[in-house]
């Protein structure tokens, strides 16, 4: 079994044919006549593939200094010539998905109950009270994606978005150590950024994208803990929901669109409300997730998380498309999250 550094994922230089074509560099653009100005004008906000261009609408585009709707036409018209941009067959479709990855979650029966563990080209949500394991299961998932796994899967860095400054180096350390991996490999793989507001978690999503762009194919995973905390602090009271919430529909859009666009795995936390209206309804629980409906659609699978005896926390699966409602049982360590012993 390998240990140390030689364990922990190094960048590659050589892509495979099908990773070459999944980041076309929006620089091929100057092929069919579009000025590297204009290109740089749209790496600045964060749009550096062709795919990017085609997840953009016009309008976005010419609300970007110095592009004209002339110009846009002209980036657009470019972008489809480049890119399949009607229907496809289901048959094609799947040969597509079989470069999504799946991420270890550090314990057997949560990836099972995942399916394999946390997916690639998707937005997977966990939501629960505090103390339920939604930060240990982010810190676990720091290392986790650093190891090969399954499938052929080479391990990648990871990039972490912290906006209730709980994300601790030490702890990684000691998830370090259960995995036989080195300190200094482990912390030099994760790249960190505190979010103060929401506006700048969302700003901070065009150097993801970027960075991503940089090293294409390197970054595995995008951690956001939490998503809706800063958004909650933001915008207060129900006269500012609308706008809330039209900002939280555009920064998830970008989160999905992201993931589809450079293969990278996306866990986001949750925090969760009291429902006044549920004891009327007689439910068992009177609590849900914040970010209502918006945030409910946007997740591609979302965890729901509680406490169960001890350092034992039950996962179960709230939403997805293809796994079905089941629970998990798995413990918080001092390795981070791993199996429950029996």
């Amino acid at each position: 079994m390998q240990t140390g550094e030689d364990q922990v994922v190094e960048e590659v230089a050589s892509f495979e044919d099908d990773e070459e074509s999944f980041f076309q560099d929006i620089d091929l653009l100057q092929k069919h006549g579009i000025n590297m100005a204009d290109i740089k004008k749209m790496k600045a906000v964060g749009i550096c593939t062709v795919k990017g261009i085609q997840m953009t609408t016009r309008r976005a585009l010419c609300n970007i200094k110095g592009l004209s709707e002339a110009k846009v036409e002209k980036i657009k018209e470019a972008a489809g010539k480049m890119l399949i941009t009607g229907f496809q067959t289901a048959f094609e479709y799947s040969t597509k998905r079989k470069q999504v990855f799946h991420i270890t979650t550090g314990s057997l029966e949560f990836d099972k109950l995942l399916g394999g563990g946390i997916e690639s080209m998707a937005i997977t949500e966990a939501f629960g009270e505090f103390r339920t394991g939604k930060t240990q299961l982010s810190h676990t998932l720091c290392v986790t994606s650093q190891l090969p796994g399954e499938d052929g899967y080479m391990g990648g860095k990871v990039i972490f978005i912290d906006t209730e400054n709980t994300f601790r180096p030490d702890r990684l350390k000691d998830i370090a150590d259960r995995f036989n991996v080195d300190h200094d490999a482990v912390l030099d793989n994760v790249l960190y950024a505190r979010a103060y507001t929401s506006e700048h978690q969302m700003e901070l999503l065009d150097f993801v994208a970027a960075k991503f762009h940089e090293e294409g194919g390197v970054f595995k995973l995008l951690i956001i803990d939490s998503i809706m905390a800063l958004f909650r602090v933001d915008f207060s009271g129900r006269g500012e929901l609308a706008e809330r919430q039209q900002k939280l529909a555009q920064m998830l859009s970008r989160l999905q669109k992201i993931s589809e666009e450079y293969n990278v795995a996306v866990f986001v936390t949750n925090q969760m409300t009291a429902d006044p209206g549920a004891s009327m309804s007689f439910q068992a629980d009177p609590k849900k997730p914040i970010g209502g409906h918006i945030l409910a659609h946007a997740s591609t699978t979302r965890i729901s998380l509680r406490k169960g005896r001890g350092e034992l926390r039950i996962a179960k699966i709230f939403d997805s498309p293809d796994m079905p409602e089941n629970e998990a049982t798995f413990a918080i360590t001092a390795g981070g999250v791993s199996d429950a012993k029996e």
